[in-house]
């Protein structure tokens, strides 16, 4: 499954950054998702395939109320 993203989420992947960061936050968004290792300042880009395999989880919290309220 593709994961569901906004800008500026804060993200936990799988793997270390050899910083020794675990965690990123989201600068962009489209076909390809760019990411700021929360360490070392690092940008890397990803697809979002190759993202849903590294992603452990979404540390932000969404409200989904919004969608349910017009």
């Amino acid at each position: 499954m593709l994961p569901n993203l906004r800008l500026h989420d804060h993200l936990r992947l799988r793997k270390q950054h050899p910083c020794g960061s675990y965690e990123w936050t989201v600068t962009r968004l489209g076909a390809d998702i760019g990411l700021e290792c929360k360490g070392c300042g690092r940008r890397v880009m990803l697809t979002r395939r190759e993202l849903a395999k590294r992603l452990k989880t979404n540390l932000t919290e969404h409200d989904d109320t919004e969608k349910n309220n017009p």
